[in-house]
Protein backbone atom coordinates (compact mmCIF):
# COMPACT_ATOMS: atom_id res chain seq x y z
CA UNK A 1 0.00 0.00 0.00
CA UNK A 2 3.14 2.91 0.32
CA UNK A 3 3.11 2.12 -3.58
CA UNK A 4 -0.28 2.98 -3.88
CA UNK A 5 0.16 6.22 -1.65
CA UNK A 6 2.83 7.32 -3.31
CA UNK A 7 0.74 7.76 -6.37
CA UNK A 8 -2.20 9.25 -4.74
CA UNK A 9 0.57 11.56 -3.15
CA UNK A 10 1.95 12.51 -6.23
CA UNK A 11 -0.99 12.15 -9.04
CA UNK A 12 -4.26 12.26 -6.71
CA UNK A 13 -6.88 9.75 -5.94
CA UNK A 14 -7.94 9.65 -9.33
CA UNK A 15 -4.86 8.61 -10.64
CA UNK A 16 -4.64 5.44 -8.85
CA UNK A 17 -5.86 2.00 -10.47
CA UNK A 18 -4.75 -1.14 -10.52
CA UNK A 19 -3.19 -1.04 -13.57
CA UNK A 20 -1.36 2.32 -12.39
CA UNK A 21 0.00 0.49 -9.26
CA UNK A 22 1.26 -2.94 -11.14
CA UNK A 23 3.33 -0.36 -12.92
CA UNK A 24 4.74 0.88 -10.64
CA UNK A 25 5.79 -2.24 -9.05
CA UNK A 26 6.87 -3.61 -11.87
CA UNK A 27 3.95 -6.62 -11.70
CA UNK A 28 1.33 -7.65 -13.78
CA UNK A 29 -2.08 -5.92 -13.05
CA UNK A 30 -3.90 -9.98 -12.72
CA UNK A 31 -0.68 -10.08 -10.14
CA UNK A 32 -2.37 -7.71 -7.79
CA UNK A 33 -5.44 -9.07 -8.03
CA UNK A 34 -5.01 -12.01 -5.27
CA UNK A 35 -4.46 -8.61 -2.78
CA UNK A 36 -6.96 -6.36 -4.11
CA UNK A 37 -9.85 -6.93 -5.83
CA UNK A 38 -11.08 -3.41 -6.99
CA UNK A 39 -9.62 0.34 -6.44
CA UNK A 40 -11.77 0.20 -3.51
CA UNK A 41 -9.96 -2.18 -1.70
CA UNK A 42 -6.89 0.25 -2.70
CA UNK A 43 -8.38 2.94 -1.20
CA UNK A 44 -9.33 1.18 2.33
CA UNK A 45 -5.58 -0.16 2.17
CA UNK A 46 -4.26 3.49 2.10
CA UNK A 47 -6.77 4.87 4.91
CA UNK A 48 -5.39 1.63 7.11
CA UNK A 49 -1.62 2.82 6.37
CA UNK A 50 -2.55 6.29 6.99
CA UNK A 51 -4.45 5.79 9.89
CA UNK A 52 -1.68 3.20 11.28
CA UNK A 53 0.42 6.95 12.00
CA UNK A 54 -3.05 7.78 14.52
CA UNK A 55 -1.81 6.29 17.59
CA UNK A 56 -3.83 7.11 20.85
CA UNK A 57 -1.82 5.89 23.98
CA UNK A 58 -4.33 4.79 26.16
CA UNK A 59 -2.22 4.36 28.84
CA UNK A 60 -1.57 8.11 29.16
CA UNK A 61 -1.11 9.55 32.43
CA UNK A 62 -2.65 13.03 30.75
CA UNK A 63 -5.81 12.62 28.48
CA UNK A 64 -5.38 16.45 27.73
CA UNK A 65 -1.67 16.26 26.43
CA UNK A 66 -2.36 12.84 24.61
CA UNK A 67 -5.73 14.35 22.82
CA UNK A 68 -3.86 17.33 21.75
CA UNK A 69 -0.86 15.82 20.76
CA UNK A 70 -2.83 13.82 18.64
CA UNK A 71 -4.62 16.24 16.98
CA UNK A 72 -1.66 17.90 16.23
CA UNK A 73 -0.39 14.49 14.79
CA UNK A 74 -3.41 14.04 12.63
CA UNK A 75 -2.88 17.62 11.23
CA UNK A 76 0.97 16.88 10.56
CA UNK A 77 -0.17 14.00 8.64
CA UNK A 78 -3.05 15.24 6.42
CA UNK A 79 -0.09 18.32 5.63
CA UNK A 80 1.82 15.40 4.13
CA UNK A 81 -0.89 13.72 2.57
CA UNK A 82 -3.12 16.45 1.46
CA UNK A 83 -4.41 14.55 -1.28
CA UNK A 84 -5.98 11.76 1.14
CA UNK A 85 -7.87 14.40 3.06
CA UNK A 86 -10.78 13.43 1.40
CA UNK A 87 -9.99 9.87 2.06
CA UNK A 88 -9.54 10.13 5.58
CA UNK A 89 -12.60 11.82 5.87
CA UNK A 90 -15.50 10.06 3.98
CA UNK A 91 -14.03 7.01 3.36
CA UNK A 92 -14.50 4.93 6.40
CA UNK A 93 -17.97 6.29 6.16
CA UNK A 94 -19.02 3.99 3.45
CA UNK A 95 -18.28 1.25 5.39
CA UNK A 96 -20.63 -0.11 8.94
CA UNK A 97 -18.65 0.21 11.47
CA UNK A 98 -18.06 -3.40 12.25
CA UNK A 99 -16.85 -4.08 8.52
CA UNK A 100 -14.07 -1.73 8.32
CA UNK A 101 -10.81 -2.55 8.75
CA UNK A 102 -8.90 -3.41 12.17
CA UNK A 103 -6.75 -1.09 11.56
CA UNK A 104 -9.17 1.87 11.58
CA UNK A 105 -11.55 0.81 14.82
CA UNK A 106 -8.13 1.03 16.78
CA UNK A 107 -7.97 4.98 17.51
CA UNK A 108 -11.93 4.35 18.58
CA UNK A 109 -10.66 1.64 21.06
CA UNK A 110 -8.24 3.91 22.62
CA UNK A 111 -9.93 7.24 22.70
CA UNK A 112 -12.46 5.06 24.28
CA UNK A 113 -10.19 3.55 26.80
CA UNK A 114 -8.13 6.75 27.44
CA UNK A 115 -11.53 8.45 28.46
CA UNK A 116 -13.33 6.15 30.35
CA UNK A 117 -10.26 5.58 32.46
CA UNK A 118 -10.19 9.72 33.14
CA UNK A 119 -13.59 8.97 34.44
CA UNK A 120 -16.02 9.51 31.33
CA UNK A 121 -18.84 7.72 31.24
CA UNK A 122 -18.89 5.40 28.14
CA UNK A 123 -21.95 7.16 26.19
CA UNK A 124 -19.90 10.64 26.80
CA UNK A 125 -16.66 9.10 25.59
CA UNK A 126 -17.99 7.75 22.17
CA UNK A 127 -19.96 11.28 21.98
CA UNK A 128 -16.15 12.93 23.04
CA UNK A 129 -14.54 11.04 20.23
CA UNK A 130 -17.18 11.74 17.37
CA UNK A 131 -16.70 15.76 18.11
CA UNK A 132 -12.50 15.35 18.71
CA UNK A 133 -12.44 13.83 15.11
CA UNK A 134 -15.41 15.94 13.66
CA UNK A 135 -13.29 19.03 14.68
CA UNK A 136 -9.70 17.22 13.10
CA UNK A 137 -11.79 16.78 10.07
CA UNK A 138 -13.06 19.86 9.68
CA UNK A 139 -9.99 21.49 10.51
CA UNK A 140 -7.84 19.83 8.20
CA UNK A 141 -10.22 20.36 5.13
CA UNK A 142 -10.39 23.94 5.56
CA UNK A 143 -6.76 24.01 6.18
CA UNK A 144 -5.68 22.33 2.71
CA UNK A 145 -7.78 24.26 1.04
CA UNK A 146 -5.96 27.39 1.90
CA UNK A 147 -3.77 27.15 -0.94
CA UNK A 148 -2.06 30.56 -2.75
CA UNK A 149 -2.60 32.22 -5.91
CA UNK A 150 0.66 33.67 -6.46
CA UNK A 151 3.41 32.73 -3.78
CA UNK A 152 5.95 35.28 -5.13
CA UNK A 153 3.69 37.91 -4.59
CA UNK A 154 3.97 40.12 -1.32
CA UNK A 155 0.32 42.16 -1.35
CA UNK A 156 -1.83 39.25 0.00
CA UNK A 157 -4.64 40.72 -2.01
CA UNK A 158 -2.96 39.54 -4.95
CA UNK A 159 -0.94 36.64 -3.41
CA UNK A 160 -4.56 34.77 -2.35
CA UNK A 161 -5.94 35.74 -5.52
CA UNK A 162 -8.32 37.38 -4.00
CA UNK A 163 -8.15 40.78 -6.41
CA UNK A 164 -10.10 38.06 -8.63
CA UNK A 165 -12.88 38.86 -6.40
CA UNK A 166 -15.50 41.69 -7.47
CA UNK A 167 -15.26 44.58 -4.78
CA UNK A 168 -19.12 45.03 -5.07
CA UNK A 169 -20.19 41.59 -3.86
CA UNK A 170 -16.93 40.48 -1.39
CA UNK A 171 -16.08 43.82 0.13
CA UNK A 172 -15.54 42.25 3.39
CA UNK A 173 -13.59 39.10 2.36
CA UNK A 174 -11.17 41.67 0.48
CA UNK A 175 -11.00 43.73 3.42
CA UNK A 176 -9.74 40.82 5.09
CA UNK A 177 -6.52 39.87 3.04
CA UNK A 178 -4.02 40.07 5.03
CA UNK A 179 -5.94 38.05 8.18
CA UNK A 180 -6.84 35.27 5.61
CA UNK A 181 -2.81 35.78 4.68
CA UNK A 182 -1.71 35.52 8.27
CA UNK A 183 -3.39 31.96 8.64
CA UNK A 184 -1.69 30.09 11.39
CA UNK A 185 -3.04 26.24 10.97
CA UNK A 186 -1.54 25.27 14.14
CA UNK A 187 -3.14 28.19 16.24
CA UNK A 188 -6.34 27.94 14.82
CA UNK A 189 -6.39 24.09 15.29
CA UNK A 190 -4.59 24.78 19.62
CA UNK A 191 -7.97 27.06 19.90
CA UNK A 192 -10.27 24.64 18.57
CA UNK A 193 -8.85 22.05 20.91
CA UNK A 194 -8.95 24.41 24.03
CA UNK A 195 -12.76 24.70 23.46
CA UNK A 196 -13.24 20.83 23.14
CA UNK A 197 -11.05 19.68 25.94
CA UNK A 198 -12.63 22.07 28.16
CA UNK A 199 -15.89 20.41 27.89
CA UNK A 200 -14.63 17.38 28.11
CA UNK A 201 -12.97 17.93 31.50
CA UNK A 202 -16.44 19.29 32.42
CA UNK A 203 -18.03 15.95 31.42
CA UNK A 204 -15.51 14.13 33.32
CA UNK A 205 -16.49 16.58 36.28
CA UNK A 206 -12.91 18.33 36.37
CA UNK A 207 -14.63 21.71 36.28
CA UNK A 208 -13.14 24.94 34.08
CA UNK A 209 -9.70 24.28 33.91
CA UNK A 210 -7.68 26.55 32.13
CA UNK A 211 -6.94 24.97 28.25
CA UNK A 212 -3.62 24.09 27.64
CA UNK A 213 -2.88 26.53 24.83
CA UNK A 214 -4.11 29.66 26.70
CA UNK A 215 -2.31 28.82 29.65
CA UNK A 216 0.67 28.45 27.59
CA UNK A 217 0.20 31.43 25.85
Amino acid sequence: MVAALAIVDADGVDALSIRRLAQALGRSPMALYHHAENKGDLLDGIIELLLEEVRIDAAAPDWRAELRRVGHGFRALALAHPHSVTLLVTRPLATPLGLRPLGTLRPLEAFLQLMTAAGMAGPDALGAYRWFFAVLHGHVLDEVQEFVADPEEHDDLLRLGLHHLPLRQFPVVRSLASEIGRYDGAAQLDRGLDVLLTSFAKAIGEGGAPPVAAAQG
